[in-house]
C-alpha cells in the first residue's frame, strides 16, 4: 500500500498538513519544507489536519508556516493529531481586554 501524504509548509515546522485521510498505523511521507520525512501515524489524521513530525513536550512551541501557532497543552507523540485538544493558543484575546477592570 502506498504511503499517505502530508505537506510541510516551512523547514522550521514541527507539524505537517495531511493532504488526504490517514489511518492510525499508516506510513506518511512528507513533501515541502526541505528534507522529505517518513513517519507512522499514531492515530487517524483527517484531511487538512496537522500531524506531529516529532515528539512535542507540554509547553513546547508548535510551528507551522515557520511561525508559532501555539504551544502543546499536553505531550504530543510523533505521528499524532495536533488540534484544539492538545494545542493551546499563545495570542492574547483582544475581546477580553479590560474586562478585569470592570
Amino acid at each position: 500500500m502506498a504511503a499517505k501524504r502530508a505537506l510541510i509548509m516551512h523547514p522550521k515546522d514541527n507539524v505537517a498538513t495531511a493532504v488526504e485521510e490517514i489511518q492510525a498505523g499508516e506510513q506518511v511521507k512528507t513533501a515541502g519544507g526541505g528534507e522529505a520525512r517518513t513517519l507512522t501515524a499514531a492515530e487517524a489524521i483527517p484531511f487538512g489536519f496537522k500531524i506531529a513530525l516529532e515528539e512535542i513536550p507540554p509547553g513546547a512551541i508548535i510551528v507551522k508556516y515557520g511561525e508559532t501557532i501555539g504551544k502543546a497543552g499536553q505531550p504530543i507523540a510523533k505521528g499524532a493529531l495536533v488540534h484544539v485538544h492538545n494545542l493551546e493558543g499563545t495570542r492574547a484575546r483582544g475581546d477580553l481586554e479590560g474586562r478585569e477592570k470592570r
